[in-house]
C-alpha cells in the first residue's frame, strides 16, 4: 500500500547529531531531511559508519538530535521529555531488532502481550490470536523462545511489535542472525504487513536482498543522504552501493570527525 496523501508516518528536517566536543566532533548525521510515508516501507543502507543506526534511532525517539526537528505524525518529538518519549514509543511505535529481545520465561502470547501490560492495558484475546495467525504461530503461543527457532522467534518480535497498532515499525538489521530462507521469509512477513495493512516500516540493512523487499532503499553516506532508489532490485541496490564511495570522495567537511 503507498502513501496516499495523508501526512507522513515520520518526517526528519535537517537533522543534525554531533557527539563529542570541540576537537574530539563526531557528526553522525549531517543536515538530513527526508520523509517516511504512511504505508510505506523504506530500507536505510550505508557502508559502516555512515549513519544508518543513528538515523533510526533519531527518527525512533531512541535519540535526541542536536539540531533539527522529528515529527511523528503531527507531533514533534524531538523536543520531548523522556517520560512523554517513553510513553510515545510505547504507544505509537513498535521495534524489531536482530537479537529478537524476548523474554525466556514468558511464552510466546505472553511476550507479545508484554507492552499492552506494561502500558495497564487488557489485551483483546481475539486480536491477539488474529496477530499470532497473521504471523504463523497461533498454534504455538504457549511456546517459550527456547522452544523456536530463530525465524520463529524473530516472527514473535514482529508480532510484538504489531500489537498495538504502531504509526511505524523500525527494523535495525532483522534479519542479520537468519539464514537466508528463514530471512525471506520474515522480509515477506513485513513486506506483507505493509501491503496487506498500511504499516509503515523503515527498516536498516546492509544486505541488498533484505533492501529489494522494501518500496525504498535510502542511502546514506558518511552523515549524508546520498540518493534513493524506488521499486528496488538486490541488483540496482547492490550497484548503488558500490558508487557510494565516490559519494564520499566528493564531500568535503575539514576538521571534523564522521561516523
Amino acid at each position: 500500500m503507498k502513501n496516499t496523501g495523508a501526512p507522513d508516518a515520520v518526517r526528519l528536517t535537517d537533522v543534525r547529531k554531533v557527539y563529542g566536543r570541540r576537537e574530539n566532533q563526531v557528526v553522525a548525521l549531517d543536515g538530513v531531511t527526508t520523509q517516511f510515508g504512511r504505508g510505506t516501507f523504506t530500507a536505510i543502507m550505508g557502508p559502516s559508519g555512515s549513519g544508518k543506526s543513528t538515523l533510526l534511532q533519531c527518527a525512533a525517539g531512541l535519540d535526541q538530535p542536536t539540531s533539527g526537528s522529528v515529527h511523528l505524525e503531527d507531533r514533534e518529538i524531538s523536543e520531548m521529555n523522556e517520560t512523554e518519549l517513553t510513553a510515545l514509543r510505547r504507544d505509537r511505535i513498535g521495534f524489531v531488532f536482530q537479537a529478537f529481545n524476548l523474554l525466556p520465561v514468558l511464552t510466546v502470547r505472553q511476550n507479545v502481550t508484554l507492552p499492552l501490560r506494561l502500558a495497564g492495558l487488557r489485551p483483546d484475546r481475539r486480536k491477539v490470536a488474529t496477530v499470532l495467525d497473521r504471523v504463523g504461530l497461533g498454534q504455538r503461543h504457549h511456546h517459550r523462545p527456547a522452544e523456536l527457532s530463530g525465524g520463529q522467534q524473530q516472527r514473535v518480535a514482529i508480532a510484538r511489535a504489531l500489537i498495538s497498532d504502531p504509526a511505524v515499525i523500525f527494523a535495525d538489521e532483522p534479519t542479520g542472525a537468519l539464514d537466508t530462507r528463514t530471512a525471506r521469509d520474515v522480509l515477506a512477513l513485513l513486506q506483507d504487513s505493509v501491503r496487506s495493512s498500511g504499516q509503515t516500516i523503515v527498516m536498516v540493512t546492509h544486505d541488498p536482498v533484505a533492501a529489494s523487499y522494501a518500496d525504498r532503499v535510502l542511502f546514506l553516506a558518511d552523515g549524508r543522504l546520498a540518493g534513493e532508489l524506488h521499486s528496488p532490485t538486490a541488483e540496482s541496490v547492490a550497484e548503488r552501493m558500490t558508487h557510494l564511495g565516490a559519494f564520499v570522495d566528493g564531500l568535503s567537511a575539514p576538521g571534523k570527525g564522521r561516523i
